[in-house]
Formats: structure tokens, C-alpha cells, sequence
């Protein structure tokens, strides 16, 4: 099992430590319910060091990534981020990233913790067609980064603190290139997947207890906490942010998922799974991924059946909790066709009892 650069400081502080992708990791601090209403109203630090960073580099780069991601990276310029997926050529999602345009032959991808090793083996094998390399064009820096996210309302005024560069008015989906708390070269970004706002910050692992000093510093006078991993699932869950294993996996496409608008059919990107995709924005699915509330008391569940009034089998739970600011069981399902529209009733399987919920427009947390 693998330690991040920050696995001790999250020992010291008692945090509930579980496997997750191959590391040590912190589910749980102080509770779920009170970290995940303390990022939503304050801030949080979350270790992500777990996460996969994989450089694209070269005059093909880009080329190569509007073929085996499903968005247009051709309208990146350098500073922005998007967020995407690699469609399998099955019509299933590899995995979801986020695509770093770091110069025109430069990118950076970053990708789930738990799919590093496969992503990296479809990167790999998809690149031997534009003549990119392992070690040369594609390069594997996951085991050398450290990352923190920084959620939160106050995180980027308490984050400004550590720098001279402006961030405090960065747009979502951007970064820079900054020093940051003493340190060089930090990749500083504003991506998140909270929806409470904030920052990601790259540093190499030797920095790493520099970063964490510093940022906690600068966080204490705004109540700072560290988050485990179990409030980052209710806080992107309220969102209605697709979890990969759960919400979306190699045998959701990205029209079911809802995932249509970072699916890009223009006549100069040759993706993969271009055509099925098409014919699937054009012709309709057989189901989608909805998310609901429910209005009977009740949890739901990973694989909890969906039912109709009648009681027959219309979809499944794919993501469910407790929302901490609601009070109320909520979740997304795939549904079948004839129960996409908002207001619609559905009926949760919850303990063999078919338990009320509406389905809602995103995101399911309205702040």
C-alpha cells in the first residue's frame, strides 16, 4: 500500500485511513456530515495526491488527444482547462479527465486514481499510431506529484496569502504557473468537484510538507479543516458530478451519462466512437442518468432498484447518500425511457419497501 507526501500528517490527526486505488488514504476526520457542511461553507484541504498526472507532449499531441478524448481540445489555449472522457471504442467511457493545455505540443492529463493503470495502457497503445512514445512523448509523473484541493467559499482569499500572483479572480477551469508558498514551478488550478468552489495545487512529493504547513497557516484565521475522501463522494453527489465505477464505467456511453455537451461532433475531430456516439445524439438512448430526491424518508443505495407505480422495473441507483445540507436521501439512477423529465415520481427499492422520490434538474444542492 502507498503512502502520498502527506499520508503522516493525516495519521497525527487521527483520520480513519482505508485502501483506495492502491493507497493509504483518509475517509473520514471529524465525521462526514460536519466536514462536508464545513467545505460547503467555509473550507476544506483535501489529500488527492492519488490522482494520476500524465504528460501528452510533441507536434502530434494534439492530434492524438482530439482522437481519443470525446472533447474539442483544439479550443484550449494555454491556462485552460476541460474536462472530458476517453470513449473505449465500445461505446463505454474508459475513464473521465481533465485536459491541461499547457502550450500548443504540451498538455497535461489528469485522471482517476483507481483507472491510472489501465488509462495509462490505453494511452499507450492508442499513442503507437501517432508514433508517441512512453518515456518520450507520454510520461508518467503520477507517483512523483503531490496534490492538494483547497474547497471551499474562503479558499481562495485564504489561498491568496501564499502567493503574489492574483488568484483570488481566476475563472473555473483555468491555472497558473506560480511561486506559492516559497515554492517554484506550483500548478495552481481552479477545477474542483465539490461545486463549493476553490483550488487544486500541484507540487513535487518533497514539497509536500512545506505545502501542507502553509496552507493550513494561511487557512486558520477562515477555520480551516482537513477532508476525507468519504465528504469529496456526498459534496460532488449533491453536484450531480458522475463518479467513474459508479455513474458512468466501459459500458455507459456519454450521451446516457448526460455527458453529451463535452461530446463534440465537428467535422474535423475523428474521435473515437465518433459514429456510435452520433447515432446515439441522433436517434435517442434507452436510458439515462437522472438524478432524484427523495420524498419519503429513505437512503439509497448503490444498485437499489428503480421502480414505477405499478412497481415494475424502470432503472438502478447508481450513486446514492444522505445529503448533509438537505436532509434528504438523494441520488442518480439510469432510467429508462418515459422517466427523463424533472417532477417525474419514481420508486426506490429501500429494504423491500418502494420508498417515493422526484426526479430534479442539476444541481441536486441548490446553494
Amino acid at each position: 500500500m502507498k503512502d502520498t507526501a502527506f499520508t503522516e500528517f493525516h495519521k497525527q490527526l487521527g483520520a480513519k485511513m482505508v485502501p483506495f486505488a492502491g493507497y493509504l488514504m483518509p475517509i473520514e476526520y471529524s465525521g462526514i456530515n460536519n466536514e462536508h457542511i464545513h467545505v460547503r461553507n467555509h473550507l476544506g484541504v483535501f489529500d488527492v495526491s492519488h490522482m494520476g498526472e500524465i504528460w501528452v507532449k510533441g507536434p502530434d499531441a494534439l492530434e492524438y488527444l482530439q482522437y481519443i478524448t470525446s472533447n474539442d481540445v483544439s479550443v484550449l489555449n494555454e491556462g485552460k482547462i476541460q474536462y472530458s472522457c476517453f470513449p473505449n471504442g465500445k461505446g463505454g467511457i474508459v475513464d473521465d479527465l481533465l485536459v491541461y493545455c499547457m502550450g500548443m505540443e504540451n498538455y497535461l492529463l489528469v485522471v482517476n486514481a483507481a483507472n491510472l493503470e489501465k488509462d495509462w495502457e490505453w494511452i499507450v497503445k492508442q499513442g503507437e499510431s501517432f508514433g508517441l512514445k512512453p518515456g518520450v512523448e507520454l510520461i508518467n509523473t503520477s507517483e512523483e506529484t503531490a496534490q492538494l484541493a483547497v474547497q471551499g467559499p474562503k479558499a481562495l482569499e485564504a489561498m491568496q496569502k501564499l502567493t503574489e500572483e492574483s488568484i483570488v479572480d481566476m475563472e473555473f477551469y483555468t491555472y497558473k504557473i506560480i511561486e506559492f508558498a516559497g515554492i517554484k514551478d506550483v500548478l495552481f488550478s481552479t477545477t474542483g468537484y465539490t461545486g463549493a468552489g476553490g483550488c487544486e495545487i500541484y507540487v513535487k512529493n518533497e514539497d509536500g510538507k512545506k505545502l501542507w504547513d502553509a496552507v493550513f497557516e494561511a487557512g486558520s484565521e477562515f477555520g480551516i479543516l482537513p477532508i476525507g475522501l468519504a465528504a469529496r463522494d456526498t459534496l460532488r453527489l449533491e453536484m450531480g458530478y458522475c463518479l467513474y465505477g459508479n455513474d458512468i464505467n466501459e459500458n455507459t456511453s456519454p450521451i446516457e451519462a448526460g455527458l453529451g455537451w463535452i461530446t463534440k461532433f465537428k467535422e474535423d475531430k475523428n474521435f473515437i466512437d465518433k459514429d456510435y456516439l452520433l447515432k446515439q445524439k441522433e436517434e435517442g438512448v434507452e436510458k439515462r442518468l437522472k438524478a432524484f430526491v427523495m420524498t419519503e424518508r429513505g437512503i439509497p443505495r448503490q444498485h437499489y432498484e428503480v421502480v414505477n407505480a405499478e412497481g415494475e422495473r424502470i432503472g438502478e441507483v447508481t450513486s446514492g447518500t444522505m445529503s448533509p445540507m438537505m436532509k434528504q436521501g438523494i441520488g442518480m439512477a439510469y432510467l429508462n425511457k418515459g422517466f427523463w423529465k424533472a417532477g417525474t415520481e419514481i420508486f426506490i427499492k429501500v429494504r423491500n419497501k418502494s420508498l417515493r422520490a422526484e426526479l430534479v434538474k442539476l444541481p441536486i444542492f441548490k446553494a
